[in-house]
């Protein structure tokens, strides 16, 4: 793939989707949504907003679904490194924790920010031999910047909302 993406720049583009919809949870309901991940074989989420502005945070909110993107990434990032350089890993447990102060999304305090404020991340890793400490510092270090979704949250790209409105009518009402 490597040596195919150096001869083929363009070849090396991806990209990911999800989006929501409203089949199963009424546009009109305020506290739950329905997002679908993937393209191949996508996947379902029931989202609900966090009870922190609201919601009953009765299943994963969007806050969750980030910390999980980033956790998952991160873990991948690791595992595909760790097998290039030849560490066998014997446990591997990411843990992120995003947070927020919920007045800047409530409008409700002066110069608060909407959004994350704090990130942390642990990793705990265990490998199956002996491995010098640089060496897994190193396998940590490169994780991190192949992490796509941890680099995104460090140099956010420009976002585009395209927007399309329209209105429903009841055409069986005279």
């Amino acid at each position: 793939m490597r040596k195919r993406y150096q001869e083929t720049p363009d070849a090396a583009w991806v990209h990911d989707h999800a989006r929501t919809v409203d089949a199963q949870v009424s546009a009109n309901h305020p506290l739950h949504g329905h997002v679908v991940c993937g393209t191949g074989i996508p996947v379902d989420i029931p989202v609900s907003v966090h009870k922190a502005v609201g919601g009953e945070s009765d299943f994963p909110c969007p806050g969750e679904i980030l910390a999980a993107a980033l956790a998952s990434c991160l873990d991948t990032a690791i595992r595909m490194i760790a097998n290039l350089k030849g560490i066998e890993l014997s446990h591997l447990d990411v843990k992120v924790s995003l947070g927020a102060d919920v007045r800047g999304t409530l409008m409700t305090g002066d110069n608060v920010p909407v959004g994350f404020q704090t990130v942390h991340i642990g990793v705990d890793l265990k490998t199956e031999c002996d491995r010098a400490k640089p060496h897994l510092h190193a396998l940590i270090d490169a994780a991190e910047q192949s992490c796509v979704i941890l680099q995104t949250l460090r140099a956010p790209p420009t976002v585009k909302i395209e927007r399309s409105f329209g209105y429903s009518t009841d055409l069986g009402t005279a």
